[in-house]
C-alpha cells in the first residue's frame, strides 16, 4: 500500500471519528450525569429550598423532626421516584413500540396505550375497591387491549392508518374514562389530575408493586436489545437469520404495554415522552441508531431527566402554584408530533 493511501485511509478515519462525534459510551455517562443532576434539583428545589444533606441525614436516622425531612420523606422523594420510573418506563416503551411496528411515530399516547391504561385502571378501581395491585393489573391488561386492537385495525396497512386507529381507539378509551368517572365519581382520587398526569399528592406506597415490575421490564427490554435490532431488519432478514419474528414482536410488545401499563398507574395520562426521548436519543447517538442495546439505555436515561426535569418547572414556574406535568409536556410534545407528521408525509410525496 502506498503512503498516500495511507494517509487517504487515515484523513478518511478522522472524518468518520469527528463526524460520529463522542463515542456512545460517553454519551452514555452524560446522560446518566445530567438525570442525575435533575434527580437531586428535583429533591431539593420547590416552592421550599431545602438542605439536602440535612434533611437527608433525618431521614435516615429516623428523626423527622425537622419540617425539611418531612418533606423530602413525604413529598419531594416520592414525586422524584415516580418522575424518574414514569419516564424511562414510557420512553423504553415508546422505543420499543417503534421497533415492533417499524413506525417513527408509534408512542404509548399516540396509539392509545395510555388511554387503554387509563380506562381499565379506572374500570378495575371500580369493581375491585380497595384490592391491592388491581389498578396496575388493570393498566396492564389496557395498554394491552389498545394494542391489539391498533394491530387488528391496521394490519397490513400503512405508517398513517396505525396513528389513524390509534387516535380512534384512545378517544374510545377516554370515552370509557369519563363515563366511569360519571358513574363513579369517587373511583379514583383526584381523576382529573389522572387525566391529565403528574405527580401531585404521589406517595411511596403508590409505586409498589409497579417500580419492581418496571425495572424488571427494562432489565428484559435491554436482554431483548438484539432481537429489536434484527427485527429493525425487516421481517424477511429476520427471518433468514433464525429468528422467530412473531414471538419476538409478542414479547416486546408485552414488555411495551407493562412498562407504560405500570407507569400510567401512578402517573397518570402522561403524553409525548415516548415519542419525543427515542427520536431525541436517535439523533444524538447517529452512529448506533440500530444498537438497541445503547438506545434502550439512553431512551430510559433521557425520559427519566425530562420527566423529571419538567416536574420541577411546573412547580418552579408559576410557584406556590403549581402547573400539572403533563399540561407542560403536551405544550412541549403536540408542536414535535406535528412536525413528525409533515415531515412523514413529505417523505410519502
Amino acid at each position: 500500500m502506498s503512503i498516500w493511501g495511507s494517509f487517504s485511509r487515515s484523513r478518511e478515519s478522522k472524518k468518520e471519528y469527528e463526524k460520529s462525534g463522542l463515542p456512545g459510551g460517553v454519551k452514555l455517562a452524560l446522560l446518566a450525569v445530567l438525570t442525575l443532576f435533575c434527580a437531586l434539583s428535583g429533591l431539593c428545589l420547590g416552592s421550599t429550598v431545602i438542605d439536602l444533606p440535612a434533611a437527608l441525614s433525618g431521614v435516615l436516622s429516623g428523626d423527622l423532626a425537622s419540617a425539611q425531612s418531612r418533606i423530602l420523606l413525604y413529598v419531594r422523594l416520592p414525586r422524584v421516584i415516580a418522575s424518574l420510573l414514569s419516564g424511562a418506563a414510557l420512553s423504553v416503551s415508546g422505543m420499543l413500540l417503534q421497533a415492533v411496528l417499524s413506525n417513527p411515530l408509534a408512542a404509548p399516547n399516540v396509539i392509545g396505550v395510555n388511554a387503554g391504561a387509563g380506562f381499565f385502571t379506572f374500570l378495575s378501581m371500580a369493581l375491585l375497591p380497595g384490592v391491592r395491585g388491581a389498578g396496575q393489573l388493570g393498566a396492564f391488561f389496557g395498554a394491552l387491549v389498545a394494542v391489539v386492537l391498533v394491530l387488528a385495525v391496521s394490519a397490513g396497512a400503512g405508517r398513517l392508518t396505525i396513528i389513524l386507529s390509534g387516535v380512534a381507539v384512545s378517544s374510545i378509551f377516554t370515552a370509557g374514562i369519563n363515563t366511569v368517572k360519571t358513574f363513579c365519581p369517587d373511583t379514583l382520587y383526584n381523576g382529573s389530575a389522572f387525566l391529565i398526569g403528574g405527580f401531585s399528592g404521589v406517595s411511596l406506597r403508590d409505586l409498589s408493586p409497579a417500580w419492581a415490575v418496571i425495572l424488571l421490564a427494562l432489565g428484559l427490554s435491554l436482554g431483548l436489545s438484539p432481537q429489536a435490532d434484527l427485527l429493525g431488519l425487516g421481517e424477511t432478514p429476520a427471518r433468514s437469520l433464525g429468528m422467530n419474528v412473531s414471538l419476538t414482536r409478542l414479547a416486546l410488545i408485552l414488555l411495551s404495554c407493562v412498562l407504560a401499563g405500570c407507569a400510567v398507574s401512578f402517573s397518570g395520562l402522561l403524553g409525548f415522552v415516548g415519542l419525543l426521548a427515542p427520536h431525541i436519543v436517535r439523533r444524538l447517538f447517529k452512529e448506533s441508531k440500530t444498537s438497541h442495546r445503547l438506545l434502550l439505555p439512553a431512551a430510559a436515561l433521557l425520559g427519566a431527566g425530562f420527566v423529571t426535569l419538567c416536574d420541577l418547572l411546573s412547580r418552579l414556574l408559576f410557584a406556590p402554584y403549581e402547573l400539572p406535568v403533563g399540561i407542560l409536556l403536551s405544550f412541549v410534545g403536540g408542536p414535535f408530533f406535528l412536525y413528525l407528521l409533515i415531515r412523514e408525509r413529505r417523505r410519502v410525496l
